[in-house]
């Protein structure tokens, strides 16, 4: 077993960096993209500084019909844009197409779920002394929803691991597409348990760092 193992490293190797850029060019995005969704869902509701049903309205509903379509539907549904986009439907970077359109929502649920947690006392206490709504954003809720941001973001890490897994079932390259390719097609259990073992030692360690960093930035 062992020298099965020493026999695929040098595609084990291969495999997880390119799990490492699908899930990270995935977080840039939900960072870019799914930070600022988030936060403009949690202004926009009823009663706060910039409300507006109609955005309100208009953006939860893209967000919820993006987070209800299943991954993998999504991955082939998003195959003529990816093309579009990279001229091309295989490997980490068009995986990463779908990765990131599935990011942005689910992260910028989090954001607006952290962002509930501020006490509203704040924000009228900010409108009152003429604060903008920009300052009100940069200085009272990005800073107190630091640790459930960071929390989230552990949170998506994760999921994008496991949709990154999915994709390369179906050619986008990764830790899944090396459990296909050797581990099922050519019965090699070896590669099967050394997929697994490597994903969960990711996981772990990327948990273990995310709630490193959320409690040291905790200053409540």
């Amino acid at each position: 077993m062992l020298d099965r193992v020493i026999e695929i490293l040098p595609e084990l190797n291969v495999a997880f960096i390119e799990t490492l850029i699908m899930v990270g060019i995935g977080l840039l995005v939900a960072i870019i993209l799914g930070l600022p969704v988030g936060i403009l869902l949690y202004v926009t509701d009823r009663g706060l500084f910039l409300e507006n049903q109609f955005v309100k309205g208009v953006l939860g509903v893209i967000v919820n019909l993006i987070r209800s379509i299943p991954f993998i539907i999504l991955l082939v549904f998003l195959f003529p844009f990816t093309e579009f986009l990279l001229d091309k439907t295989t490997g980490p970077f068009a995986a990463s197409v779908s990765l990131s359109v599935a990011a942005i929502p689910f992260y910028a649920r989090i954001v607006e779920s952290s962002a509930r947690e501020i006490d509203k006392g704040v924000i009228e206490a900010a409108i009152a002394v003429g604060a903008s709504p920009w300052m009100i954003i940069k200085d009272i809720i990005l800073p107190e929803t630091k640790p459930g941001l960071i929390s989230g973001l552990t949170i998506t890490a994760i999921s994008l691991i496991g949709y990154s897994a999915m994709a390369g079932t179906i050619g986008g390259g990764g830790i899944g597409d090396l459990a296909i390719r050797y581990g099922y097609y050519r019965y090699d259990n070896t590669v099967m348990f050394t997929t697994v073992i490597v994903l969960i030692v990711l996981v772990q360690f990327i948990q273990y760092l995310g709630d490193f960093i959320a409690k040291a930035v905790n200053k409540r």
